[in-house]
């Protein structure tokens, strides 16, 4: 009894070895995307009221970990039964963030008009700003929906030659890692500004110590914001190209010769902006024919 006892305790133990071993290699696979994840929940996350910031980061990581319940169960299943669909997601997931990407950077060089303003946002009546904050909510739940599928397969594309129950430990902690990471992180950056306030006043001191930090996060938050963007863009462009790369052979024959990092950058790269007129246009027919 005592033998069996141990014996189960080793296998455990062997288990646990296994899972943080893969879990390693996967949390490296989507690191890039977990940066871009970041950007984009840090920018949904911004533009309220000071005192609605944390209630409303609550409703998306609620929304977050629901997104996470519904996609982990269909993911195990379809790696169970039908393995070629995780490929086939994960390929379709790559054009959507090659597309994100060149529609980032097509913002960044052509201009467009400027989204609302947060100061706006004090004329609002408590109704339409309850209408706002859930219009955001539900736009960036939705975002959040897309990447959490993107991360979830990415992770298990990365164990897909492991036993099934490795795959549901090492993914499921993967998941949860990035919507306690992800968030925790974007609430410490919405709220910066707000703790560069308290500093400033701190005391009646003019250039005071706590004064120069306080101007410094406060000052520091759009800068912040602005190269998580940046690092999330070409995040978008390294993810994409990598999926395309290290499962359609016939890319890798044509970039093979490259460093790898510049191959991936150049492929997402091209293939973001093959299909962004593409899906800029379907956009438009779409919208003349259900919005008239």
């Amino acid at each position: 009894m005592a033998s069996g006892f141990f014996a189960l305790l080793d296998d455990i133990a062997t288990l646990m070895d296994d899972v943080a071993a893969m879990s390693k290699v996967a949390g490296k696979k989507t690191a890039g995307l977990l940066g871009d994840d970041l950007a984009v929940n840090a920018e949904k996350a911004s533009g309220f009221l000071s005192d609605r910031e944390i209630p409303v980061l609550w409703a998306i990581t609620k929304g977050s970990f629901i997104n996470k319940l519904i996609i982990l169960p269909i993911a195990f299943l379809l790696s169970a039964f039908v393995p070629i669909a995780i490929k086939i997601i994960l390929i379709i997931g790559g054009l959507y963030l090659s597309y994100e990407g060149a529609h980032k950077i097509y913002e960044w060089i052509v201009p467009h008009k400027k989204k609302e303003d947060i100061h706006d946002l004090q004329d609002l009546t408590k109704e339409e700003m309850l209408k706002h904050e859930q219009e955001k909510i539900k736009s960036a739940i939705l975002v959040d929906f897309i990447l959490s599928v993107e991360i979830v397969i990415i992770a298990l594309s990365s164990v897909e030659q492991a036993e099934l129950l490795n795959q549901i430990f090492v993914v499921s902690i993967i998941a949860v890692i990035a919507t306690i990471g992800v968030y925790g992180i974007v609430g410490l950056i919405v709220r910066m500004d707000e703790f560069g306030v308290k500093l400033i006043n701190l005391n009646e001191r003019d250039n005071s110590f706590s004064d120069k930090v306080g101007r410094f996060l406060v000052q520091g938050l759009p800068w912040v914001i602005k190269s998580l963007s940046i690092i999330g863009t070409i995040a978008l462009i390294l993810v994409s190209g990598g999926i395309f790369v290290h499962n359609l052979h016939f890319i890798l024959d044509i970039v093979h010769s490259l460093p790898s990092i510049v191959g991936e950058f150049l492929v997402g790269l091209v293939v973001g902006f093959t299909i962004l007129p593409v899906i800029t246009f379907g956009k438009k027919i779409w919208k003349s024919i259900f919005k008239k």
